[in-house]
């Protein structure tokens, strides 16, 4: 692990899609990174667990205020699941809770796979950061502590048996924000009567974000200092699927004041709104109203009026 010295921070906005390593907390890997890129304002949308790898974008400077789009989004993950044993953390760290030498055959676990997909119940599993009464469930578990969890609505989007060799079976799942796959590779195998644990667990998209786009933190050690801030990828990289407005200087100093403005743009719930091609925030759009939802500045640049 490198050891992070005190440096000057300064005002950096852009999104870093990091390709996260596995035994390290989502906040460990952005402390990280904003000491790397030497950012002084920095966030992640939405938590990946230290057993897992993978996709986890982060959020610098005006990006910060984009991140809460980014975890309403579907994410994507290919898992590793061991069928025929169940344990304590519903992963390969936990004790063995119940075995089976049942062996599944594959048309076995193809006919399991409807009642998992589309909208589904889940109980959030006890090694999760959901919290009670302020402290996060991981705690209480590792205490020997157990509490009630209310069960979750949450979409299961798609499933794909990418290969299948009993006990393993390795998974590609597309579903909604609150999915724990933990819990859904311990649901199917209980489905089969067999028990079913985690033995990896990958996410390979947020939205239609890439995990192909990602870079590691030792790539990004790697660069000259100076050129860290050059590898982010531009606010927008977030919102490529909303409609873009491009506004006039004098309906732009209105909207980052928060003006609603008159248009003639369809109506639409998000839409990236410019001004001289420079992102400066998001916009509803409703009966030829122009609403501001979230605004990037609180003046135009002076140096880009003209």
């Amino acid at each position: 692990m490198m050891r992070m010295v005190k440096k000057n921070r300064k005002a950096i906005h852009g999104v870093l899609l990091l390709n996260k390593p596995r035994g390290i907390s989502s906040t460990q890997a952005l402390g990280r990174a904003k000491w790397l890129i030497g950012a002084d304002k920095a966030g992640h949308t939405g938590t990946l667990d230290p057993l897992a790898d993978g996709l986890l974008p982060l959020c610098f400077g005006h990006a910060t205020k984009l991140a809460n789009d980014l975890l309403d989004a579907d994410k994507t993950y290919v898992a590793g699941i061991v069928l025929g044993k169940s344990t304590t953390t519903g992963d390969m760290e936990g004790e063995t809770t119940f075995s089976s030498d049942t062996v599944i055959t594959r048309e076995q676990w193809d006919a399991i796979l409807p009642q998992f997909s589309g909208e589904i119940a889940q109980v959030p599993p006890m090694y999760s950061a959901l919290k009670k009464d302020g402290k996060p469930l991981y705690e209480l578990a590792r205490a020997g502590i157990e509490v009630e969890r209310e069960a979750r609505q949450v979409t299961i989007v798609s499933l794909e048996t990418l290969s299948f060799a009993y006990p393993n079976v390795v998974l590609k799942v597309r579903c909604s924000k609150g999915t724990y796959i933990r819990t859904l590779a311990e649901d199917m195998g209980k489905a089969l009567g067999v028990g079913a644990h985690l033995s990896s667990l990958q996410r390979t998209g947020v939205g239609d974000l890439d995990l192909q786009d990602a870079m590691t933190l030792e790539q990004l050690e790697a660069m000259a200092e100076d050129e860290r801030a050059q590898a982010l990828l531009p606010l927008d990289a977030l919102l490529q699927n909303c409609p873009a407005i491009e506004l006039p200087q004098t309906e732009a100093a209105r909207f980052v004041q928060g003006q609603r403005l008159k248009t003639t743009h369809a109506d639409c719930d998000t839409a990236r709104v410019y001004w001289h091609e420079r992102l400066i925030g998001l916009a509803s759009v409703s009966h030829g109203t122009l609403s501001p939802q979230k605004v990037l500045m609180t003046a135009l640049p002076e140096s880009n009026q003209q």
